[in-house]
């Protein structure tokens, strides 16, 4: 039997394994676009301005289509308040009775409306969520599937 107080040589080592690669990174509520590189909110967001940012990325973002749809409803949304502004020029010259303060208040709050849906938009885009404009929306669901 062996001695209890004899020095006993200690345990070997357990088997050494290696630590697991780490995953790579990818973020899911934010992939990026195949066209641009941009992760998909920002390019959505940016789209949102109206016509000229959507026209960009209309052409730019051929696969995802959340960019894709912020981009038609910006150009949608961008051509419509071209049309108004030429139609409020038209009117204005039209009618030249209509005093001009009133013609410029009606005008700044139109304008103000637009740019606040425009805003609304940005955000959502930038947030990830589908939002439509009112009347617009719907039209840029026809042009890009979901």
């Amino acid at each position: 039997m062996a001695d209890p107080f004899e020095p006993t040589s200690p345990p070997p080592p357990p088997e050494a394994t290696p630590p697991n690669p780490p995953e790579p990174a990818t973020n899911v509520t934010n992939p990026t676009t195949q066209s641009t590189g941009l992760p998909s909110n920002i390019a959505a967001a940016l789209a949102c301005i109206p016509l000229v940012g959507g026209l960009i990325f209309w052409f730019l973002e051929k696969h995802d289509n959340f960019v894709r749809f912020y981009a038609m409803q910006s150009i949608i949304f961008g051509a419509a308040w071209l049309l108004f502004n030429i139609i409020s020029r038209v009117v204005f010259d039209i009618f030249g009775s209509i005093p001009a303060f009133l013609w410029a208040i009606i005008q700044a709050l139109v304008h103000l409306g637009f740019l606040v849906i425009m805003v609304i938009a940005m955000i959502k885009a930038f947030s990830g969520s589908r939002w439509d404009i009112p009347y617009v929306g719907p039209m840029a669901r026809k042009y890009v599937p979901e």
